[in-house]
C-alpha cells in the first residue's frame, strides 16, 4: 500500500459567478520513503494538491488517504491531531511566529501532544540540531537570515517525527548559498532519516534534488521522470 493514495479526486473552487475546475479525477499514489518535486505552471494546482493531502482543504469529490487514513473525511477535531503527528508543513512565507524564539517556534507542534516539558525541549534541540541551528535557538526570527528562517521552518516541520513533510516553494525566497543549504538539508532528511518529502518548486536546481519529479498542468499529470528508487506511481 502507497503511503498517500490520491484516487479520483475532481477539487473545484468558486470565483465570483464563475467555477474553477483544478482536478478532473487526478490519480496518483506516493510511496513511503520517496522524495517528489511537483513542478509546473502558477494555478496548475500543485499547492493545493500538498493542501488537500495535508488536510487543510478537502476534495469536491474523490479520496485522499494517508497512510490508510482517509483525511478527506475527517472532521476538523480529528484533523488537529493527525496532522500534529503525520504531517510536517512548511509554508514559502515560513509562518514563524515573530515574538517566539527558534526553540519556542520550533516546539509549537509538540504543545499538541502529551509530552511532558523536558521531552518537548530535548526533542527541539535535537530538531533545531539536525538542521544545524543548535546555536541560535535562542534567536528572534528578525535575528536570522532568511535561509536560517526556513531551516527553523523545517526543524518545526520534523520536530513530532511527522510521517511525511510537504514544503511549498521551500527555496523560494533564498538566495543560491541558502537555497542550496536547504536543499543539501532535505536530501539528507530523505536519504538518512527516511522521510517521505514532497515539495512545489518552479526551481528547476530544487527538483533537481528530488527523486522523481512530477508535471502538472491545469491539473492534468503531463509527463513523469523519475529517477532510481522514486516510488511514484499513478
Amino acid at each position: 500500500m502507497a503511503l498517500v493514495e490520491i484516487r479520483n479526486v475532481y477539487k473545484s473552487f468558486k470565483r465570483e459567478a464563475q467555477t474553477v475546475d483544478v482536478y478532473s479525477g487526478l490519480s496518483m499514489d506516493f510511496e513511503e520513503g520517496s522524495y517528489t518535486a511537483l513542478m509546473g505552471p502558477s494555478g496548475s494546482g500543485k499547492s493545493t494538491l500538498l493542501n488537500l493531502i495535508a488536510g487543510l482543504d478537502k476534495p469536491t469529490s474523490g479520496t485522499v488517504r494517508v497512510e490508510g487514513s482517509e483525511v478527506s473525511s475527517m472532521t476538523s477535531a480529528q484533523l488537529a491531531p493527525w496532522r500534529a503527528r503525520t504531517i510536517g508543513f512548511v509554508f514559502q512565507s515560513y509562518n514563524l511566529l515573530p515574538v517566539l524564539t527558534a526553540h519556542q517556534n520550533v516546539e509549537l507542534p509538540l504543545l499538541l501532544t502529551n509530552l511532558g516539558k523536558k521531552e518537548r525541549a530535548e526533542r527541539t534541540e535535537i530538531a533545531l540540531g539536525v538542521v544545524g541551528l543548535a546555536d541560535r535557538m535562542d534567536h528572534f526570527p528578525r535575528q536570522l537570515s532568511g535561509g536560517q528562517e526556513q531551516r527553523v521552518a523545517i526543524a518545526r516541520a520534523i520536530v513530532a517525527d511527522p510521517t511525511l513533510i510537504l514544503l511549498d516553494e521551500p527555496t523560494g525566497q533564498l538566495d543560491s548559498k541558502s537555497s542550496e543549504e536547504v536543499l543539501e538539508l532535505l536530501r539528507r532528511l530523505n536519504d538518512e532519516f527516511h522521510k517521505t518529502i514532497m515539495i512545489v518548486t518552479h526551481d528547476a536546481k530544487a527538483a533537481d534534488r528530488a527523486k522523481a519529479v512530477l508535471h502538472l498542468e491545469k491539473g492534468v499529470l503531463l509527463e513523469r521522470s523519475q529517477l532510481s528508487g522514486a516510488g511514484v506511481a499513478t
